[in-house]
């Protein structure tokens, strides 16, 4: 597909679903037998942890699965034998459009934007898993188009909907520690790769459909154990590194915590691009405008690959403690707030000592119903899904719509790119969607492969 084709893909979305009713997200009143019917594309994976949570609704009717991978259909379908079974999402949404409420959305990152823009054409909900696209291009078109549309949409961050989360918003907004003036935050996965890119091809099993998994992304030649089902995270065309992957998760509650908006610069300390795989270490430094909970220059930076984060005096813990495995430091002009990644309380750091937040935490909890923290991750990541379906229904709202996830993944994606352009700060003109380095540009887009 030409790079106007997909312009046009992306800008006249609507057109694209004429075919089909197209519902605002007020359709719930037309839910029949107070069932959500749902159509699930990608089940294996994360996709299989979707479908079990979302399932697990009592309002939920699993009608149709997706995936290009028949072990992993088989599975799902043994779950939901009464559902329809599809390799290729167009064929599934074209055929069961008038069976279908909501559409999850579970695969690798490169299918995000294409199969939810699809789904949202008819006029269906979308639950989409992180990070929402793999362009900034496609993450401002959803927003737009969900806007459009007025449908309801979450964007798959679980922990967006923890308690411990939930807390940490609550006291940074609280003042406890000031305004914030940096926030520093790190993961030493490694969703990077630094070798050289595979040479030769290998057969297609016979239970994967190698142009499917593709989709719109370039024709490339199979390679066992190098993209499916694992490894695609770490690679330029399918995934967003590290930095996509956990990234988006530990970015969410600052970024909701201090009412960001998109980045003004970015820069990316990392190895030179190869053109295949994401670097393997990165500490990308972003600068934000302020807000009412930061101060006015205030910054981010992150770090991820084996042994992050780099030392600094910021994540200094009292007692000479070592820094949870992943998480965030909030920098005040009061103190500090420890934010480990996941399911443990937040920790306030004042002049060097822990400080007893007993009381405070008692107030918001009983402000904001927040109820006690719960430490099983299977209730506790239910929350999420559930809320989805329950705004599908008309009941409440998502804390993660697309017009949220979006901004999010923006700037995330920014990151991303400065990868391309090691320990340069790039200039971010958000009104206009572009660099002032005309050479990134090319990178918040790419050509849709026809398939």
């Amino acid at each position: 597909m030409s790079n106007q084709k997909r312009r046009d893909f992306l800008k006249q979305a609507a057109l694209l679903g004429s075919s089909v009713a197209l519902l605002p997200s007020s359709a719930w009143t037309m839910i029949k037998d107070n069932k959500l019917r749902t159509a699930h594309i990608g089940v294996g994976g994360m996709g299989a942890e979707d479908l079990k949570a979302i399932s697990s609704h009592p309002a939920v009717e699993v009608v149709a699965l997706c995936d290009v991978d028949s072990n992993n259909l088989a599975a799902a379908l043994k779950l939901h034998p009464g559902a329809k079974t599809y390799a290729d999402y167009r064929k599934m949404l074209k055929e069961m459009s008038g069976s279908i409420d909501a559409v999850i959305v579970s695969t690798p990152d490169h299918t995000h934007a294409p199969a939810s823009m699809m789904a949202m054409n008819m006029g269906k909900p979308v639950y989409c898993q992180k990070p929402l696209t793999h362009h900034v291009t496609e993450a401002r078109a959803m927003r737009k188009l969900a806007a459009d549309k007025n449908l309801v949409t979450q964007m798959g961050i679980q922990v967006h909907s923890f308690y411990d989360y939930k807390l940490a918003t609550f006291l940074i907004r609280s003042g406890i520690i000031g305004k914030v003036k940096t926030v520093r935050a790190w993961s030493p996965k490694n969703w990077g790769f630094d070798g050289p890119e595979p040479q030769g091809s290998d057969a297609v099993p016979a239970n994967l459909n190698w142009n499917l998994w593709l989709g719109t992304s370039a024709e490339r030649p199979y390679k066992e154990g190098v993209y499916h089902p694992a490894n695609w995270r770490k690679l330029l065309d399918y995934g967003c590194g590290t930095l996509g992957d956990m990234g988006v998760h530990i970015f969410d509650t600052p970024y909701n915590a201090l009412e960001l908006d998109v980045p003004k610069t970015i820069k990316n300390e990392c190895r030179k691009p190869t053109g295949f795989g994401f670097p393997e270490h990165n500490i990308v430094t972003y600068s934000f405008p302020g807000t009412d909970y930061t101060t006015k220059r205030f910054k981010w930076v992150w770090y991820d690959g084996p042994g992050a984060p780099s030392m600094h005096k910021d994540l200094k813990l009292p007692n000479g403690e070592q820094l949870p495995d992943q998480g965030a430091m909030f920098i005040g002009e009061k103190g500090r707030l420890l934010l480990p990644h996941f399911m443990q309380l937040p920790k306030l750091i004042v002049k060097g000592a822990y400080k007893n937040m007993d009381a405070e935490i008692a107030k918001i909890e009983q402000a904001e119903n927040l109820g006690a923290p719960i430490r099983d991750y299977d209730t506790e990541g239910k929350k999420h899904y559930h809320q989805f379906v329950d705004a599908c229904m008309g009941k409440g709202a998502c804390t993660a719509p697309f017009s949220y996830a979006s901004r999010l993944t923006e700037t995330i994606l920014l990151g991303v790119i400065a990868g391309r352009f090691p320990n340069k700060t790039l200039h971010w003109d958000s009104a206009n969607a572009k660099f002032a380095e005309a050479e990134a540009n090319q990178y918040l887009d790419s050509k849709y492969r026809e398939f």
